[in-house]
């Protein structure tokens, strides 16, 4: 239900944005929602792992998840204002994003779902200069060891997830820069993206498994919103190889990358399971 509601809440924004603003705009908000939202299924498969490493119960995962979002929008609105300013003064940058966003999807397609926590270069400084107490303290980030300051369990797993969420959100970021370069939009649709994505946890983590070519569509997706950002004219000069692609053209490929890829992982499960 609470799911349900965020996407309603994102689609009635839409709604307001096409009739307070203009159409494009609504539509730039939604292609950038779909894109962030899916990428962000990543996301969830990757905070259960750290949730199951640490053996975090489930009673505090709803903390961590509330502070991990409300750290999350702070990064991003500042990647996503310096991004801004970035492209606003040297249009190429849109080819670099456009570049990196294809290797990086060429990336996750061969990529494997293996995580190390402890080889995470922020829990090695954690450990290096605070003492780490052994057990969870209740909800509690900090407390006393020896009458002395220390991190529990719980802030080590909330410096993981705002690290890997940093690491996702160099993907998914530059990947709403290939809708559009207005601030307002980008960032409100990474905001109901990540607002939605703690109630989407507790919906897939147990079933996200079952999407075998999840990642597949993911990967497939950012190869296409990177080679978009490749062949859009940027500046203004064209050259021969250069096309805009529209932006409901672009949300309609999205959604039928991702249908694909679950219809497939669905049709896949149930013949394994027979």
């Amino acid at each position: 239900m609470w799911s349900t509601g965020w996407v309603a809440l994102a689609l009635l924004f839409a709604l307001a944005l096409a009739h307070w603003r203009n159409r494009e705009e609504a539509i730039q908000f939604t292609t950038g929602y779909v894109i962030e939202l899916s990428l962000s299924l990543d996301n969830i498969l990757v905070m259960a792992i750290i949730f199951s490493y640490f053996r975090v119960p489930s009673e505090q995962q709803h903390r961590l998840l509330f502070w991990g979002i409300l750290g999350a929008l702070a990064m991003r609105g500042a990647m996503i204002a310096g991004g801004v300013a970035l492209i606003n003064r040297f249009d190429w940058v849109l080819y670099v994003f456009g570049a990196f966003l294809v290797l990086a999807g060429i990336k996750m397609s061969f990529s494997k779902e293996e995580m190390e926590p402890e080889k995470n270069l922020v829990l090695r400084l954690a450990r290096k200069f605070f003492p780490i107490a052994e057990n969870f303290h209740g909800q509690k980030f900090f407390t006393k060891l020896n009458g002395k300051f220390a991190l529990t369990p719980l802030a080590l797993v909330l410096l993981l997830i705002e690290t890997t969420d940093l690491i996702f959100a160099v993907d998914s970021v530059p990947a709403v820069f290939s809708v559009t370069r207005k601030a307002f939009i980008i960032f409100t649709s990474n905001v109901f993206a990540i607002l939605g994505l703690r109630s989407m946890y507790f919906l897939l983590a147990g079933a996200i498994g079952y999407f075998r070519y999840l990642k597949t569509g993911l990967s497939v997706v950012l190869v296409f919103i990177g080679a978009k950002m490749l062949i859009a004219p940027h500046g203004e000069q064209r050259s021969w190889y250069q096309k805009e692609i529209k932006t409901t053209d672009s949300l309609l490929i999205v959604a039928v990358i991702l249908s694909a890829s679950i219809a497939l992982s669905i049709i896949a499960a149930r013949h394994k399971k027979k």
